[in-house]
């Protein structure tokens, strides 16, 4: 009989939710360009680690640092999240924030507009540095809520050019048409695709419009072949990395909580597929944060 690829100490601590052990620290420090550290709080508690502050946002901070992940930029979704990121970045040195109504949000709200109004007021904010997480989404919503989700993508658009900030875009099988809503409204001068989960064909068309590219976990995945791929036509003036945390948890962990603290295992898995020295790769990661989300 062959042996479990998994202890059973192992499968009972991923069932219990418990955040993997911390990865080797990178060689020079990197940007998590995208994590919910609110909902990874409220969902997973505080990442591993003795000693550290007894606010468990501030000890995910902390431990981000300690293995070179010393920026983040913490991800709105809705109104009341897009208010606590603000907030927090207001007091946090190493946190920036950005501000949206998720796709998926937008055909929940009675009052669409004024979800966008509240939106834009805090898009004026210093410490706001960017507009997303915004875009399309067409695995979770259904034919009835893609022109609410279109509305309010092309609001985040305009928002995105009025106060000359970086647009952040969630696309889940919508490919195409968040290109045609970019074309159509005319592209902000910085898009970022977060998560980004297309082929090679389309990462070059998004590398030919100046576009950002940002891998999560998800490249690490067994599965993932066609993403892998996708990074290898990335140029390094192109590319971020983000945890999406608490989910998208990378290998060998996959399953298990995610944090800004286990970024190295994705940067090194990029490495690998790219072929990019690691040092230039964090040096590349952490110039282009800084290029497109302002110095922290």
């Amino acid at each position: 009989m062959s042996e479990p690829t998994e202890s059973r100490r192992q499968r009972a601590a991923r069932r219990a939710g418990e955040f993997p052990p911390a990865p080797e620290r990178l060689p020079a420090p990197v940007v998590d360009s995208h994590t919910h550290l609110d909902i990874t709080v409220a969902e997973a508690g505080t990442p591993p680690g003795d000693g550290r502050s007894e606010d468990p946002v501030v000890a995910a901070v902390e431990v981000a640092a300690e293995v070179g992940v010393d920026r983040l930029v913490q991800v709105g979704v809705d109104v009341a999240s897009s208010r606590w990121g603000a907030e927090l970045a207001r007091r946090q040195p190493a946190v920036v924030a950005t501000v949206a109504l998720h796709p998926n949000e937008a055909p929940r709200l009675a009052d669409l507009d004024e979800a966008l109004r509240e939106i834009e007021s805090l898009a004026a904010e210093d410490r706001v540095r960017g507009i997303g997480e915004t875009g399309m989404d067409f695995f979770r919503t259904g034919d009835d809520g893609r022109a609410a989700q279109e509305v309010s993508f092309r609001a985040h658009v305009a928002i995105a050019k009025r106060y000359a900030k970086p647009l952040v875009i969630h696309d889940r099988d919508a490919h195409a048409d968040v290109l045609r809503i970019l074309d159509s409204e005319g592209a902000p001068e910085t898009v970022v695709l977060h998560c980004f989960s297309g082929d090679a064909e389309f990462a070059a068309e998004c590398v030919r419009r100046g576009y950002v590219l940002s891998f999560a976990g998800t490249v690490t995945f067994g599965n993932a072949a066609g993403l892998r791929e996708a990074a290898r036509v990335t140029p390094l003036d192109q590319i971020l990395v983000e945890t999406d945390a608490p989910y998208l948890t990378p290998m060998p962990h996959r399953g298990r909580p995610n944090a800004s603290y286990l970024i190295p295992l994705t940067v090194r898995s990029l490495a690998e597929t790219t072929g990019a020295d690691l040092g230039d790769l964090c040096a590349a990661i952490s110039a282009n944060g800084e290029r497109i989300f302002g110095p922290w």
